[in-house]
């Protein structure tokens, strides 16, 4: 057998390992992701109002006016956007809110009573990707300190009405509560 004859035919035999090999596969990271998917939801007027959005930890960082600064849109949460659903119209704070889809932004203030709340018309975007001229509008949050820092950012509706046409929406990181009433129309 020649020398030729040799090389290719171990030329051949390590291409067909190659090519028959299972390709490797990335190991799923260990523990859920960093940021995992939450959702808040709370029936008013008999209507279900969602709120999905990404749970980021603090995780040894500092977060507001460092990781969340302080006069700059936030995502309000990770990933994507934080996407608002609501099949009846609301009153969120002082803006009026029709019936629809919305994402949720906020802008952080040093001074903890002037935190806004954006409600912005564009939807199902990465959480970044802000466009002003979407807004539907912003609105004063009420400001609550927190006696111990919570790890994971939250969002909730808390404290509904007897009469179960509003709700408390809470935003929570941190030492930071940033709350605002939402009423049903």
């Amino acid at each position: 057998m020649s020398l030729r004859t040799i090389a290719c035919s171990l030329i051949l035999a390590a291409t067909t390992l190659i090519t028959s090999a299972p390709a490797q596969q990335p190991a799923a990271p260990a523990g859920p992701p960093p940021s995992p998917a939450a959702t808040a939801s709370v029936t008013l007027a008999g209507k279900s109002i969602t709120i999905h959005y990404s749970a980021p930890s603090m995780r040894g960082r500092k977060i507001m006016g460092a990781l969340v600064p302080f006069a700059q849109v936030w995502r309000t949460g990770a990933n994507d956007a934080t996407a608002l659903s609501t099949p009846v119209a609301l009153t969120i704070g002082t803006l009026t809110v029709p019936a629809g889809d919305y994402t949720l932004y906020s802008l952080p203030s040093a001074d903890p009573a002037k935190w806004l709340l954006i409600v912005n018309k564009q939807t199902r975007q990465w959480g970044t990707e802000y466009h002003p001229e979407q807004d539907l509008g912003r609105t004063l949050l009420q400001h609550a300190t927190l006696p111990t820092p919570q790890e994971v950012m939250s969002i909730s509706f808390e404290h509904p009405s007897k009469d179960n046409k509003s709700a408390e929406l809470h935003i929570r990181w941190e030492t930071t509560d940033e709350w605002i009433k939402v009423t049903a129309k």
